[in-house]
C-alpha cells in the first residue's frame, strides 16, 4: 500500500542517516527524494511544492534538542535524521487531517447520503457503513436509491441480508426522492436510528446527476454527506472530489480502495484540494473492512514506522478479550496447542490481508510485500489434517504420521516436520518466558499484554525466536532470513555491551 511514497521517504530517511548536522546541501538532496516520489504518487504539483516548503522550513528553522528523555527517565540522543523524520511525520498528519470520523445526528438519527460516480464502491460502502454503525450499537436501514444501474438493488439487498441489516427498495418507476422520503418516514415510525441512502452515480460530473442529487438531498435532508471515492484514480479522484465539493456541501470523504493504492495521490493531496476531510478508507472487499481514517496512522505507514495504534483497533474488533487471555496464559505456560494455533490463524484471516496486517508492524512493514498469504492456507490444511490427538501433542508425529498427515493435505511430509519443528521451538520458548510485564500499546492488544513485555525493553519479537513460526508454512524465507539476520544483530551488539561494560568494572 503506497509503495510510491514510501519509497521516496525511505530514500531520504537513508540518505540522512549518518549526517551530523542538517544543512542546506544534504536537507535539498533528501527533500529531492520526496518531491520525486510525490509527483510519482500523482500528488498536486501545488500542494507537493506547499508541503516540501513547510517540510523544509521546519526542519532547518526549528532548534533541535538534541537529548530527550523518555517517560521511564532514560536520555535518549536524537539526530538529525530522526527530527527530519518527526518533521515528515507531523507535515503528513497535518497536511491529511485533522480529522473527526463521527458522524453527525439530527433528532438522534445517523442519517448518511452516499455521493459518487459509477463504479467507485458506493453500494459496498453503504452495506459496510452500516455494519460500523451496528457495531457502535445503532439499528441502521439500508435504503436502494440507485434505481440507475441494473442490479444495483438486488447488490445491496444481498450485502445487507449478510449483516442482518433490512434494506429499503421502492416501487416499480418510483422516483428516488419520493422513494427516500417514504424510507425517511419507515425509519421514523420502526425505529431505526440510522439511515444510509445509496444513490446513483454517472460516468462523470454533470447536470443531470447534480440536479437530481439536490432533489435527494432536499428529500433526505441527510445530517452527512459522504462522498466515496476510488483511491486507485489518483489525481482525477481529487478533481472529481473537487467538482462536488463545488456544486453541494460536502461533510466528509470515504476513500475506497486503499488496500490496491501503490501510489497515494488521492490520500494525500484530497484534504488539501477540496478542503473535505477523509473520514473512512476502505481496505478490502469484506463488509468489515472499512476503517475510521487516522492521518497520524496512515503517516506513520507511509514513513515504514508501521501503525500500532491500527493494529490493536483490529484485534479489538475481531478478538474474544477473555479468550485471548486464556489463550495467551497457556501459551505461556507451554501448553499451547495445533487447535489454539488454528484458532490464532483463522483470527489472523478475520483481521484482513496478512500483508497489510504486517505492514502495521513497526520494523516490519518495509518486508511486508514479500509474505506470501498463501503460507496461511497451507498451515490450516496441514493442522486440519492432523488427528485430534496430534493437534493435542504435535511431539507424537513421526515420520509414518507426518507422511499420512502430508498426503491428507497435498504437501510434502518435509513440511509437516517443519511445521512441528518451528511449533515446538515457538512453544517451547513462550513457556521459557513464563510472564512478562505489558509495556507500551501492544500491551493493550487483548491476550498480547503479557507477550509484549517478553521482547525486552525494546520489545519486537524475543530473541532467538523463528519469525517463521509466525509466518506458517516453509515459504517466506526471504523475510525469515532478514528478521533472523536482524536478531543475530541485536544479539551481537548485547554482547559487545557486556563485554564494555565487563572491562569498565574491571578498570575501576
Amino acid at each position: 500500500m503506497l509503495e510510491t511514497l514510501s519509497a521516496g521517504f525511505k530514500r531520504a530517511r537513508e540518505r540522512l542517516a549518518g549526517v551530523q548536522t542538517l544543512s542546506d546541501a544534504n536537507l535539498e538532496e533528501a527533500l529531492a527524494d520526496v518531491r520525486r516520489s510525490l509527483l510519482e504518487a500523482d500528488v498536486d504539483y501545488g500542494v507537493a511544492n506547499d508541503f516540501l516548503a513547510r517540510l523544509r522550513e521546519k526542519s532547518l528553522g526549528a532548534r533541535v534538542e538534541t537529548k530527550v528523555r523518555d517517560a521511564a527517565g532514560r536520555v535518549h540522543r536524537v539526530t538529525p535524521g530522526q527530527h527530519f523524520v518527526a518533521t515528515c511525520e507531523a507535515e503528513l498528519g497535518a497536511l491529511m487531517g485533522p480529522v473527526d470520523a463521527s458522524l453527525a445526528r439530527r433528532d438522534g438519527v445517523v442519517s448518511v447520503l452516499l455521493l459518487g460516480l459509477q463504479g467507485v464502491g458506493k453500494t459496498s460502502v453503504a452495506a459496510k457503513l452500516a455494519r460500523h454503525l451496528q457495531r457502535q450499537g445503532r439499528r441502521p436501514l439500508l435504503v436502494a436509491a440507485d434505481v440507475q444501474r441494473p442490479a444495483a438493488v438486488q447488490q445491496l439487498q444481498t450485502l445487507g441480508a449478510s449483516i442482518a441489516v433490512p434494506v429499503h427498495a421502492g416501487e416499480p418507476g418510483e422516483a428516488p426522492p419520493s422513494l427516500c422520503a417514504r424510507a425517511r418516514e419507515r425509519a421514523r415510525r420502526e425505529g431505526y436510528d440510522a439511515v444510509i441512502y445509496d444513490t446513483a452515480g454517472r460516468l462523470a460530473i454533470d447536470e443531470v446527476l447534480m440536479a437530481e442529487l439536490r432533489a435527494l438531498e432536499a428529500a433526505t435532508e441527510p445530517a452527512n454527506r459522504l462522498l466515496v471515492c476510488d483511491a486507485l484514480m489518483g489525481r482525477d479522484a481529487v478533481n472529481v472530489a473537487r467538482g462536488f465539493a463545488e456544486q453541494l456541501p460536502l461533510d466528509g470523504l470515504v476513500l475506497t480502495k486503499l488496500d490496491g493504492d501503490a501510489r497515494g495521490g488521492a490520500a494525500l493531496a484530497v484534504k488539501a484540494v477540496t478542503g473535505v476531510p477523509i473520514k473512512f478508507v476502505g481496505t478490502g472487499e469484506g463488509v468489515d473492512r472499512l476503517e475510521e481514517f487516522r492521518p497520524e496512522g496512515l503517516a506513520s505507514r507511509i514513513l515504514g514506522m508501521g501503525d500500532v495504534v491500527g493494529l490493536v483497533q483490529d484485534f479489538e474488533q475481531v478478538v474474544d478479550a477473555k479468550q485471548a487471555e486464556a489463550d495467551a496464559e497457556r501459551l505461556l505456560a507451554g501448553r499451547f496447542g495445533m487447535d489454539d494455533l488454528l484458532t490464532q490463524l483463522r483470527t489472523i484471516q478475520k483481521m484482513g490481508p496478512l500483508r497489510d496486517l504486517l505492514g502495521k508492524l513497526p520494523g516490519i512493514g518495509e518486508m511486508a510485500g514479500q509474505v506470501d498469504e498463501r503460507e496461511l492456507i497451507k498451515t490450516q490444511a496441514m493442522i486440519q489434517s492432523m488427528t485430534p490427538v496430534e493437534r493435542a501433542r504435535p511431539e507424537l508425529i513421526d515420520k509414518s504420521r507426518a507422511g499420512r498427515i502430508a498426503r491428507g493435505s497435498g504437501r510434502a511430509a518435509r513440511e509437516v516436520q517443519d511445521l512441528v519443528g518451528r511449533f515446538r521451538q515457538m512453544r517451547e520458548l513462550m513457556g521459557s518466558l513464563g510472564g512478562g510485564g505489558a509495556s507500551g500499546l501492544l500491551g493493550r492488544i487483548p491476550g498480547l499484554g503479557r507477550l509484549a513485555g517478553a521482547g525486552g525493553a525494546g520489545g519486537g519479537l524475543p530473541a532467538g525466536f523463528d519469525p517463521s513460526a509466525l509466518l506458517g508454512g516453509g515459504g517466506n524465507r526471504q523475510l525469515r532470513r532478514q528478521l533472523e539476520a536482524r536478531g543475530k544483530s541485536d544479539a551481537k551488539k548485547k554482547r559487545k555491551q557486556a563485554k564494555a561494560a565487563r572491562r569498565k568494572g574491571r578498570r575501576k
